[in-house]
């Protein structure tokens, strides 16, 4: 039967997710043999293609490891995924599900010295990021699980470098395997060698559904603004992922002495 060019283009993706997959894995050593891996499935692309990359990687004979997925709904956040949606598709995967709800607070020891600022208000990404990443700590304990893979792809990675040159003044990123110190668990990132530009068109050739209400603050962060900066730099230089990213690896002894 003849394929439609759809069809080939979307086998061509597959391969060059797949082989960008286990090169970061292979490179970074984010997969052992033993592992419990949680994967934090927030039902937007990059979470899904984590979900079937990993879950792929998981029928293959070595390294032998397990993964569970999880879903955390923030009750104060006004953006949801279709939970059945999810359901079937961790289903397909071979990968189990498990879904935990959550309601924000202000811990005291995330307020301020002089305890008037409600960060519900002045920091609502942070305290939606913090509470679902405190979940997902909580379950891999609960689960036994030693990683948390996060969808983090290379922009991702590229974008949080320039915003800590632009707000924190430190050339730094997240990095592809994280070992935490307080608790025996380490995080990793699968797709940080794959563009986001592969996986936006992989979701569309695969037809990942989107979630049914996006999140309000989506579009007026600091990254979302960063997100156009990197933007822009790739007009100015196609290769301009390829540049900084490689700087990554290339850092040479600082040009002027610390002050």
């Amino acid at each position: 039967m003849t394929k439609t060019p759809e069809q080939i283009e979307l086998a061509k993706l597959q391969a060059r997710l797949t082989k960008r997959f286990h090169k970061a894995c292979a490179d970074y050593g984010l997969i052992a043999d033993g592992d419990h891996i949680l994967i934090g499935l927030s039902g937007g692309k990059d979470s899904l293609a984590l979900v079937e990359l990993l879950g792929r990687r998981a029928q293959i004979y070595k390294p032998r490891f397990r993964v569970t997925a999880l879903h955390v709904r923030v009750k104060e956040r006004n953006y949801q995924s279709d939970l059945s949606y999810l359901e079937s598709f961790c289903a397909e995967a071979n990968v189990p599900l498990l879904v935990r709800d959550v309601e924000i607070g202000v811990p005291k020891d995330l307020k301020d010295h002089k305890g008037h600022k409600d960060l519900k208000e002045t920091n609502p990404c942070f305290l939606c990021s913090w509470y679902r990443r405190k979940t997902l700590f909580n379950v891999a304990q609960e689960l036994g699980c030693n990683k948390i893979a996060f969808g983090h792809h290379r922009d991702d990675v590229l974008e949080t470098m320039l915003m800590n040159l632009l707000f924190q003044g430190t050339f730094a990123t997240m990095p592809p395997i994280l070992p935490l110190d307080k608790m025996p668990l380490a995080i990793i990132r699968p797709l940080c060698l794959i563009d986001e530009a592969d996986l936006m068109r992989f979701a569309q050739l695969r037809n990942y559904r989107k979630q049914t209400q996006l999140c309000p603050f989506e579009h007026v962060s600091s990254r979302a603004q960063v997100k156009g900066l990197l933007a822009q730099m790739k007009q100015l230089n196609p290769e301009a992922s390829d540049s900084m990213f490689a700087a990554l690896t290339n850092i040479k002894t600082a040009y002027l002495p610390p002050q």
